[in-house]
């Protein structure tokens, strides 16, 4: 018995420092960034170094402002390859990867949603972009806002797409409940399989999506993307997400930018209460809201036409007097 038992001291002894070590390994890890996909560089901020596209109008006839897609939580640019030729016949089309995600660099901290919209602020300078509609899907639409708060000379107008107004809208997966407690998350993290991973990015479409089939041309990018990240990137993007939230919701933050709003989600959204936050919203003045059928929280990829149509139209409007104060309505629809 005493042999018995001392071998079971021996391996729980032996699991607790391999934790400790999984953990210590994890919490490290940092990634460079590297170009990932054809049509990516890699631009240099002053802490960070971010993988951009950017693609300039492919059509005749004047040019319209440009357009900048800043894509979702454990996400990439390749997010918007859906919808990137509706846009980019008469707009000049730039897509970020955000750091911690895609090729852009992941260092253990400034995941800071203040830090996120700096970096993607030097980039967009150093590109040469001013008065842009700038485009954010859930997490992306959060780095807008704070990139119109700090930086209102690059943002015209801002789309948003499935973005919270307040931390607690959103609901998260399971899975990323799990991978963000300590101890557990890690093994978890180091565990997971790629079915694992697409059940968890399920949510981010219609019940019943087949994530394989989501992407035709590309059917393993939710796998790609978040065997990208590391399990700080993972774990931190969000977190910081949810303390800029808590200190401000988005929409009282947009409300002193004056800058004019559209907000849209799909019907069927599994991560937000859409009609509920729709109206958060809408609160904002001149704000527009608008509710996708057939669609969930990712309706740039699920309904892309759709989606296009909304986001060309908004980019199109004259700016109203006194900059979201009128002229934009208010308007809602399903």
């Amino acid at each position: 018995m005493r042999g018995a038992l001392k071998a079971l001291i021996v391996l729980l002894v032996a699991l607790v420092v391999l934790g400790v070590v999984n953990a210590l390994v994890l919490d490290s890890q940092t990634k460079p960034a590297e170009v990932t996909a054809a049509g990516g560089r890699i631009e240099s901020a002053s802490s960070v170094d971010l993988q951009v596209f950017d693609s300039p109008a492919t059509g005749p006839g004047p040019e319209g402002a440009p357009i900048v897609l800043i894509h979702c939580y454990g996400c990439s640019s390749q997010w918007w390859n859906p919808i990137l030729p509706l846009l980019n016949e008469r707009h000049r089309v730039i897509r970020i990867d955000l750091i911690g995600h895609g090729g852009s660099e992941k260092p253990q901290s400034g995941y800071e949603i203040e830090s996120q919209s700096a970096a993607v602020a030097e980039a967009l300078n150093a590109l040469g972009v001013q008065g842009a509609t700038v485009v954010g899907h859930s997490l992306g639409g959060i780095v807008a806002t704070s990139l119109a708060e700090q930086a209102s000379e690059l943002v015209d107008r801002l789309f948003l797409i499935g973005v919270p107004s307040e931390s607690d809208d959103a609901s998260l997966p399971f899975t990323e409940k799990v991978i963000s407690t300590p101890g557990i998350g890690q093994a978890v993290w180091r565990l997971r399989l790629d079915g694992t991973i697409e059940s968890g990015y399920e949510s981010a479409f219609a019940p019943g999506t087949d994530v394989s089939t989501v992407f035709p041309d590309d059917p393993d990018r939710v796998v790609e993307d978040n065997r990208a990240m590391t399990y700080d990137s993972f774990t931190k993007a969000s977190a910081e997400a949810g303390d800029f939230l808590d200190e401000r919701s988005a929409a009282s933050r947009l409300t002193a930018t004056g800058v004019p709003i559209m907000w849209i989600d799909g019907v069927e959204d599994q991560i937000l209460a859409a009609a509920a936050v729709s109206d958060e919203f809408h609160a904002v003045p001149g704000a527009i809201t608008k509710l996708i059928d057939e669609a969930g929280h990712s309706p740039n990829v699920e309904v892309p036409g759709v989606t296009a149509r909304m986001i060309l139209d908004f980019a199109g409007v004259a700016a109203p007097a006194g900059r979201g104060t009128g002229g934009q309505g208010g308007g809602r629809g399903g």
